[in-house]
């Protein structure tokens, strides 16, 4: 068993058959948040079984054999508690939120659903229905399909770019069988994270799931390649909605790449806020738009920063126009000194309000661990933020815009 120290808060624990156990001790709380990360998404489904790891997530609230769905409910309703999961592209994540002395009924409750679920043909069934809902729901949400339909451009014939729901025949394949067989595959202790935070000793919980995770064999975590093929310039879709939904997308940097925080203040400067450049000169000025904004994600060996507005489909062209003088500008000219003491000023602030919490705290304890196989304290992270210096701000600004980018178009206008 091997153990190791972040600070004087975060500890980790390595079990023999591979499982990490991250804690974060928060003295000031009277609650827990414990969760399981699965080192599982859908970048790691075969073409035709795109959607498993999403509709696996599903099925494990469903119940065990000691638990059914209701019984595990009202178990968490009991003392106040609530329980959650989701599928990301690169893992698929489970907890519960509980006052301090419900750790241990959590834990069994978190055990029994990644470790025994019950995987019924009655609830593969009766869930595959739900997930086509959501399919359709998806479908009807423009501002989420242009984001599909750019994720797709952004990486082209690779896992990334599929969508996380799976597609319909993809959804009607997956029956008992192949279900457990995946499931056996990847639920296994070297492919998992337990991460918890609040009123916690980290030796108890390491002694809780030493004991629920005592004999399973370590098993796999997947290989992953990176998307080495260029993009897909645009994409469109005739849609009888009000708005034309677009969206524009660069690659941008993955999880290890230091650049990645000065790419955070090009997204705070650019889009990210209420006197970013977009929103002052899209919404404030030119009145083209109520909602406009950029983001950024960054996966272990990719990452990817967007632009989305949504306008009259009379004033696309208008909108894209502006969007590309913008970043035209950016290249020639750069940030300003004073944009990027506010960016700085913004993101550390967000991210430390961000962590006030316990969820907040377990969700980055569990993804950093999988993901990296480390968390990194705040303060480090703060530094590296407050590091950035004006030159390379723009440099990696210039790199990003100055590259091949996707456009997507969801709407009216074609």
């Amino acid at each position: 068993m091997a153990d190791r120290a972040v600070d004087d808060r975060v500890e980790i624990t390595e079990l023999p058959n591979g499982l990490r156990i991250v804690t974060e001790r928060m003295d000031s709380v009277r609650s827990v948040a414990l969760g399981c990360w699965v080192g599982v998404g859908n970048r790691d489904e075969p073409d035709s079984a795109s959607g498993s790891s999403h509709f696996l997530e599903h099925l494990l609230f469903k119940g065990s054999d000691r638990w059914s769905s209701r019984e595990l409910s009202a178990a968490i309703d009991g003392i106040g508690g609530d329980m959650n999961a989701f599928t990301s592209r690169e893992y698929t994540a489970y907890s519960f939120r509980v006052p301090e002395t419900g750790i241990e009924l959590a834990a069994d409750l978190l055990t029994e659903v990644i470790v025994r679920p019950r995987l019924s043909a009655e609830d593969i069934d009766s869930e595959r229905l739900v997930i086509r809902e959501e399919l359709a729901m998806a479908e009807d949400a423009p501002d989420d399909l242009v984001h599909m339909e750019l994720q797709e451009s952004l990486f082209p014939a690779h896992p990334l770019g599929r969508e996380v729901l799976g597609t319909a025949a993809t959804i009607d394949a997956i029956d008992c069988e192949s279900i457990r067989a995946f499931h056996n595959k990847w639920y296994r202790p070297s492919n998992m994270v337990v991460a918890a935070a609040g009123n916690v000793e980290h030796r108890a919980v390491v002694e809780l799931f030493d004991a629920a995770f005592a004999g399973l064999e370590p098993g796999d975590r997947p290989i992953r390649e990176a998307p080495v093929s260029g993009l897909r310039s645009s994409i469109s879709r005739e849609k009888a909605v009000e708005q034309s939904h677009v969206a524009l997308g660069w690659r941008g940097f993955g999880l290890d790449d230091q650049r990645r925080h000065g790419l955070g203040l090009v997204n705070q400067i650019l889009g990210g806020g209420l006197s970013s450049r977009l929103f002052h000169e899209v919404r404030e000025v030119r009145g083209l738009a109520y909602a406009v904004f950029s983001s950024l994600a960054g996966y272990v060996d990719a990452g990817i920063f967007t632009i989305y507005a949504g306008t009259n489909p009379e004033n696309t062209s208008e909108l894209l126009d502006v969007v590309e003088a913008e970043l035209a500008k950016i290249i020639a000219e750069g940030f300003t000194l004073e944009e990027l003491e506010i960016a700085k000023g913004g993101v550390a602030g967000a991210t430390m309000i961000g962590l006030e919490d316990s969820a907040s705290r377990m969700g980055r304890l569990g993804a950093s661990v999988l993901l990296r196989g480390r968390v990194a304290p705040l303060d480090e992270l703060l530094e590296r933020i407050l590091a950035v210096d004006l030159d390379e701000l723009n440099a990696i600004a210039a790199e990003v815009f100055d590259a091949d980018h996707a456009l997507s178009i969801v709407g009216p206008y074609c």
